[in-house]
């Protein structure tokens, strides 16, 4: 990774390379078995730590499983047998291609294109999983949704025959202006929107249009990966500012002509930090100063407890300088595939002429039952229901945190659909925590394996633990919650005096 021009190559990153290289070539094949971390910290002259985050940056990615109490092993399915299958080729060099020019194609490849994890592998064995960002799958509203499918299907005419407009579907542009009004205080014009197949394809939109390899974007510090990674992809040379209480440091931006920002302000991503008025104009003026361009994900944003929702950084604009993004995955479903760009109106047509090269817009069913469902009214009525629902389980792991662990650090309660919770000293880092979680069941995330980036230190990444809870009913929290407690109270040294909750749980 660069991060600021200069190329910063970890311990651990150089690890998790060489395996992945051995995996790639053959020499570690599908089923061969890995090293224990303790063995492989042993081998190689490096810490058990290093190991460990190799071994999950690896298992996140799909190169590496882990089976409890059994081992370690190379995945059936690795991701470039995966993109070769899909292009027609089963290995590199088929077809006449020459191997040692598909391996380089391959290292070029992974070198501008990491992905993040957006499914557990590990879910099918968990008792509770506090996966992050993962609706509740029994909060979808199958009946209405099933009422205003059958009744486009009913006078689709042309709908299902014809290409669509690649910016979207008119009523469903509509249906989102007339919505972010009233709730994020955003007044634009339909033309100016564009449905998205969600934030990946948003980002991928936005990239193409604005970075030139070399271009500065700056990122919140920690900050969500696949932003990142996608920002990083296309040539930007990422910039990490830290976040603090206000959101991101806007005194410690660069003054760097051109430059492109990417910010989650209403529920920071991982933090879960909400950025202040005063920071949020501090950045606008920032922006408009550099001529630099500001990319807003609302992705949560629909779901606030405390207090009223600050308007967006979009509503708030007057330099047209935002690119607002927004997403149907958090408060519908991640299957939709559907999310939006608002954008200042000089890049709207700009925007819609780049989407058309990427694709021919996006299924014209799913927008037109969108579009239905915000225009009368279930849309919203849906999203005080959720609400209240994810209120109800964001008490009930409060309550779980505090029985077992005393009062607890953690942030990000305010609103979203996780928070994090940070660990007291005397407790095995985060990587060591979610090991020995998974071994007993239970899914709890470090950093890198819930979709979040840190640029500095590893042990500051490694103080914080991501819990979703969204899609676990009060019921399995409490369970969850318990069962860690056992898990960590297990982990305190022998011979050591046992730790008192409030040690476990640190202090607010």
């Amino acid at each position: 990774m660069i991060v600021g021009g200069v190329q910063k190559t970890t311990l651990q990153i150089q690890v998790f390379e060489q395996i992945r290289a051995m995996i790639i070539d053959g020499r570690l094949r599908a089923g061969s078995p890995l090293p224990a971390t303790r063995e492989l910290s042993a081998q190689m002259g490096i810490s058990r730590n290093t190991a460990i985050l190799a071994y999950e940056r690896l298992s996140a990615e799909g190169y590496i499983y882990t089976r409890p109490h059994v081992g370690t092993f190379v995945a059936a399915e690795i991701p470039e047998e995966t993109f070769f299958t899909s292009i027609g080729e089963t290995e590199p060099g088929e077809h006449g291609h020459d191997p040692a020019h598909g391996a380089d194609f391959t290292t070029r490849l992974m070198a501008c294109s990491r992905v993040h994890s957006l499914r557990n592998p590990h879910r099918k064995r968990l008792t509770v999983d506090f996966w992050v960002g993962r609706p509740d799958p029994g909060s979808f509203p199958v009946k209405a949704w099933s009422k205003h499918i059958w009744k486009r299907l009913q006078r689709s005419g042309t709908g299902l025959t014809e290409y669509g407009d690649p910016a979207g579907f008119i009523e469903l542009r509509q249906a989102i202006s007339d919505h972010l009004g009233p709730a994020r205080g955003i007044i634009a014009d339909p033309e100016q929107i564009i449905i998205v197949g969600g934030c990946q394809d948003g980002f991928n939109l936005i990239s193409r249009l604005l970075i030139e390899p070399g271009d500065t974007v700056v990122v919140e510090n920690p900050c969500y990966q696949g932003a990142a990674f996608v920002l990083e992809g296309f040539g930007g040379v990422l910039h990490p500012v830290a976040v603090d209480k206000e959101g991101i440091d806007v005194a410690s931006l660069p003054e760097a002509p051109g430059a492109l920002v990417y910010v989650t302000p209403s529920h920071q991503y991982p933090m879960g930090v909400t950025m202040t008025l005063p920071r949020r104009l501090a950045l606008l003026s920032w922006a408009n100063r550099n001529d630099a361009y500001i990319i807003e994900d609302d992705y949560d944003s629909d779901f606030r407890f405390t207090g009223s929702p600050l308007t967006a950084l979009k509503g708030l604009d007057r330099g047209n300088r935002v690119l607002y993004m927004g997403t149907f995955s958090k408060c519908m479903g991640p299957g939709l595939r559907l999310g939006f760009l608002v954008l200042p109106p000089h890049l709207a047509d700009p925007a819609r002429r780049m989407k058309a090269l990427m694709n021919n817009g996006h299924s014209w069913l799913e927008q037109a039952a969108m579009a239905d469902f915000m225009l009368e009214g279930g849309y919203r009525r849906h999203l005080r229901r959720v609400r209240q629902i994810y209120l109800e389980r964001r008490d009930a792991l409060l309550a779980s945190l505090e029985q077992h662990f005393g009062p607890c650090n953690v942030s990000g309660e305010d609103a979203g659909m996780h928070l994090v919770w940070s660990i007291a000293e005397g407790l095995p880092d985060a990587s060591e925590i979610e090991r020995r979680a998974l071994e007993n069941g239970i899914g709890v995330y470090a950093f890198f394996s819930g979709a979040a980036l840190h640029f500095g230190p590893a042990r500051a990444d490694q103080r914080h633990l991501v819990l979703g809870y969204a899609a676990l009913t009060p019921r399995e929290i409490k369970a969850g919650i318990s069962r860690l407690a056992s898990v960590l109270r297990a982990a305190t040294p022998a011979g050591s005096r046992p730790l008192r909750p409030e040690q476990i749980g640190g202090r607010s």
